[in-house]
């Protein structure tokens, strides 16, 4: 270690954790190192700037909590997510997007189909999917975890007046693959603008804070890989400025007005007409992938 200079400090350190037994750990950090300092050569990174990038990542750690991931933030808004994601797709499966830093897992597992409108604010609409495999048949029994905001654009984690696990649960498909989820329209939100990664990154960059609306689901069945993915509205405004890169052709649905006058009863609206969604899921086979 005496010798070490400009020319081989890299590949000293890269050969460092060349005994981490894991061979796909071992890639990992290896790779990770590798570029960090290809990256600071590139750009000729001076202390200061290096005990900012520390600070700046000491901020992010100390706002995280349980319910708020300042890190997940800091992933989607650099596109590394949907990077993840997009790298994880399979022809014919249902392309997934960003887990968000307000996932929390544990919802309760609630009977399918379920009403989640509670007390809560805004237009009251069916969200009615289907979770299928590759070929399009039916995944009885797959797993479907649930979340979305409340009308003011609030998670529940974020807004002290909202009962825990406001608008998210976990449930069951039925035999024909399909669930069904009475709540309400979701509502375009900011990211969180409290934070570092908002007011180190994406401030000072002149990029838009705001999310299209859209629901969260986790999908998962056996023998086939986890789906993470998100839902957006067609008619939404921010579908081309996602600030994090979240939205997919294929994810983007369409509410109709559909003439069904018990749902319409259940709901408490005075037609028969309700506002609908449909969506299937299609997973790709093979073992858990999220």
């Amino acid at each position: 270690m005496r010798k070490l200079t400009l020319d081989n400090i890299t590949s000293v350190a890269v050969d460092s954790f060349g005994g981490i037994p894991e061979p796909r750990r071992r890639e990992l950090v290896q790779a990770l190192v590798r570029h960090l300092h290809e990256c600071a050569r590139e750009v000729g990174l001076t202390h200061a700037e290096w005990r900012a990038a520390l600070g700046f990542l000491h901020r992010v750690g100390d706002i995280s909590t349980p319910e708020r991931s300042e890190f997940s933030l800091l992933s989607d808004v650099t596109g590394l997510s949907s990077l993840v994601d997009l790298l994880a797709s399979e022809p014919g499966a249902t392309p997934g997007s960003n887990l968000g830093p307000f996932h929390v897992a544990g919802s309760p597992w609630r009977d399918n189909p379920v009403d989640l409108t509670g007390a809560n604010e805004g237009l009251r609409v069916l969200l009615r999917a289907r979770v299928l495999d590759a070929a399009g048949g039916p995944l009885a029994g797959a797993e479907v975890d649930f979340w979305q905001n409340a009308g003011n654009g609030l998670y529940w984690q974020q807004d002290p007046a909202q009962p825990t696990d406001n608008l998210r649960c976990r449930l069951r498909t039925g035999a024909d693959g399909g669930f069904e989820i009475a709540t309400i329209r979701p509502v375009p939100y900011e990211i969180p603008t409290d934070g570092p990664v908002f007011l180190d990154l994406v401030q000072p960059a002149g990029r838009g804070s705001w999310r299209p609306a859209h629901y969260h689901l986790i999908v998962s069945a056996p023998g086939h890989r986890t789906l993470v993915t998100e839902i957006f509205d067609a008619e939404d405004p921010y579908l081309e400025r996602d600030a994090v890169f979240g939205v997919r052709e294929a994810l983007v649905g369409r509410y109709t007005e559909e003439h069904d006058p018990a749902a319409a009863r259940r709901l408490g609206l005075p037609g028969p007409a309700v506002s609908v969604m449909r969506m299937d899921f299609r997973l790709a086979p093979g073992g858990p992938g999220a």
